[in-house]
């Protein structure tokens, strides 16, 4: 897909953003949390399921040792956030990515493709996966003061709500608030960019109030801020900018929307970037969130996500971090939806102390 196609989308917010950013002394970083949440798919390129065994299993040699190996600023090891495809559900498959998970590396939330799919079959099917991957496979996470089991929600095909012109790969214009009611506590869709279905909202952490007769609620909402309540689905949005430094044929720059991946490895650069796009709840300036996104399971990705780039820069994140004075935080998407609210209602200190301030992993001892 060319650079260019959909800049208009998001355009003018990276230009007011880039303005305001200009006019406004920003809250020095104290402290950066740094999340990788996975569509995590085995059965990409539809293989068969010896195949899609294969590629969990080389996680489940691997991703144990970078977590043991790649400590942040507190000592606790990298983790990963795996949100596997309910559509593309196996029981062995996912029994081993639950495995990965329990032994602490990780934790196992909720993905979604699908097309031309109506309200109450897509509330079914939420419900079913929930019961499932929290039943049986002792996934998802738990509300402490409820005891109802939550989830971590991303889209297939980017298409959240609706949101491609064509009406392809969702079809539910009420699909927000489907997911509140059915327990999510959190979308981590964007950025798409540069797919047709990204917001004009970017670089945000926000709350989305559904209209459940029109498309694309989530591209505007309401910035979650400290001391402040909002209705709405909360969405916790990657780092999504222009790359003048790595430019196309020498003019035009790349985009930057988080991905992780072959050809799109993390370096000290682009960790720059996701830095400057700095992501926070207002008002609470001094915790930054960075929120990747890849397809870790495919072998050509997986090599990246498992291989010597991704743990060379694991390695030296927690130094880069000490040399801007802050300190980092390696979260799960559950832990980083705890620290944001911990952030609302005004919460200070150090984060993790907030990593299971409302929601605990059923996955392992929280």
């Amino acid at each position: 897909m060319a650079w260019h196609k959909n800049l208009h989308k998001w355009l003018h917010s990276y230009i007011t953003l880039a303005m305001r950013s200009a006019l406004i002394k920003k809250t020095i970083p104290k402290h950066i949390m740094f999340c990788v949440a996975d569509h995590y798919e085995p059965f990409a390129g539809k293989v068969q399921v010896n195949r899609a065994l294969d590629r969990v299993a080389s996680w489940q040699d691997v991703l144990p040792v970078i977590h043991e190996n790649c400590k942040d600023s507190t000592g606790k090891g990298y983790r990963h956030s795996f949100f596997y495809p309910v559509d593309e559900y196996d029981k062995q498959v996912v029994e081993q990515v639950a495995g990965l998970c329990q032994s602490g590396c990780g934790e196992l939330e909720i993905h979604l493709h699908h097309d031309n799919d109506s309200s109450e079959n897509l509330r079914k099917t939420l419900l079913s996966y929930k019961e499932l991957f929290s039943n049986r496979h002792s996934g998802l996470s738990t509300e402490k003061k409820t005891g109802l089991v939550k989830y971590g929600f991303i889209h297939g095909n980017w298409a959240l709500d609706n949101s491609r012109p064509d009406g392809c790969w969702c079809g539910v214009n009420d699909e927000l608030t489907i997911l509140q009611q059915t327990g999510c506590y959190a979308d981590f869709t964007m950025p798409s960019a540069p797919d047709i279905t990204q917001t004009s909202t970017i670089n945000s952490i926000y709350y989305a109030i559904d209209d459940p007769n029109a498309p694309k609620s989530h591209n505007r909402g309401f910035p979650a801020s400290v001391g402040k309540e909002n209705a709405g689905l909360l969405l916790v949005q990657g780092p999504l900018t222009l790359n003048w430094s790595a430019r196309k044929k020498g003019l035009l720059p790349a985009i930057e929307n988080g991905e992780l991946g072959y050809g799109r490895p993390p370096t000290a650069d682009r960790f720059q970037l996701w830095l400057q796009q700095n992501i926070h709840v207002e008002s609470k300036g001094d915790w930054l969130f960075i929120k990747l996104h890849t397809h870790g399971a495919p072998e050509k990705n997986a090599d990246v996500l498992l291989g010597d780039e991704m743990s060379s820069f694991l390695l030296g994140l927690a130094d880069m971090c000490e040399s801007l004075k802050c300190h980092l935080h390696y979260v799960t998407a559950r832990e980083l939806y705890n620290i944001v609210k911990a952030a609302e209602a005004g919460e200070s200190g150090i984060p993790d102390d907030f990593r299971n301030y409302l929601l605990h992993s059923n996955s392992w001892k929280s």
